[in-house]
């Protein structure tokens, strides 16, 4: 009796992240992602310092909801691409983005369609707190919240497996219970492309197909790493997403 009791709350789990995908606007959401497409996944740290001042200003002149989940999402790049690599100018913006995000993330008048991005990038930016603070705790509770925006958005949103895969793969051999999501988020992402060629876009696919590759180094996946590699080159033309990576993965892949 009692597994089919578990059965039950699994059952009714399932059908409310379900629901709560349901509820958006997929279109919405993809306007949302276009207004938030140049503060996310920013590889150059002239253009990320640049936009960084640019986002802080645009806040202080229009406080807007929009335009508090863009300094959220650029403090967040800010924390990942250059608070590691300076001792003291750049450190605590993981901090900063977690707090920001919180606060739309509570807010009961938070416009439901920026959830994707906001649960997303405020997990992401808790694991940047967990690693700049080394509180291994604070991993284990971001990942917590992946899971919660995975079952809430990943059918209308590429970023929280994105973000998750992303962390994942970075993490040390010994956090192999979480390492595991790498794998299975990327090829998550890859399956739901197949199905609809709007789901992610350019940058992201260019990124996702060097990161499975990445994860598949072995003989058995070679051709199809080779097959994504030359993908992700080929969605990438200005080098702005995984395309120098894919290069010199391939090259490797290929001696």
């Amino acid at each position: 009796m009692k597994y089919k009791f578990l059965t039950l709350i699994i059952t009714a789990m399932a059908i409310t992240n379900n629901l709560t995908a349901q509820q958006l606007d997929f279109s919405k959401v993809k306007t949302f992602e276009h207004q938030l497409d140049d503060v996310m996944e920013i590889i150059d740290t002239t253009e990320l310092k640049a936009k960084l001042n640019e986002v802080e200003q645009q806040f202080q002149q229009e406080p807007s909801e929009v335009n508090k989940v863009r300094l959220g999402i650029i403090y967040h790049e800010t924390a990942l691409n250059l608070s590691f690599f300076s001792k003291t100018e750049y450190k605590g913006y993981a901090k900063k983005s977690f707090d920001q995000l919180s606060d739309l993330f509570n807010s009961p008048k938070t416009t439901k369609e920026l959830m994707p991005f906001i649960a997303s990038y405020r997990a992401s930016a808790l694991s940047l707190v967990g690693a700049e603070t080394k509180k291994l705790k604070l991993l284990g509770q971001a990942f917590t919240l992946f899971g919660d925006a995975v079952n809430k958005y990943a059918d209308i949103s590429y970023l929280p497996e994105f973000l998750r895969g992303s962390v994942a793969e970075n993490l040390p051999w010994f956090f192999s219970s979480k390492r595991k999501f790498a794998k299975q988020d990327f090829q998550s992402i890859i399956n739901k492309q197949e199905k609809n060629t709007d789901y992610a876009n350019w940058k992201i696919m260019s990124f996702t197909y060097w990161a499975w590759a990445k994860q598949h180094q072995g003989n058995k996946y070679r051709n199809q790493a080779i097959i994504y590699l030359d993908k992700a080159i080929s969605l990438d033309q200005n080098y702005k997403a995984g395309r120098k990576r894919a290069e010199e993965l391939k090259l490797t892949l290929t001696k």
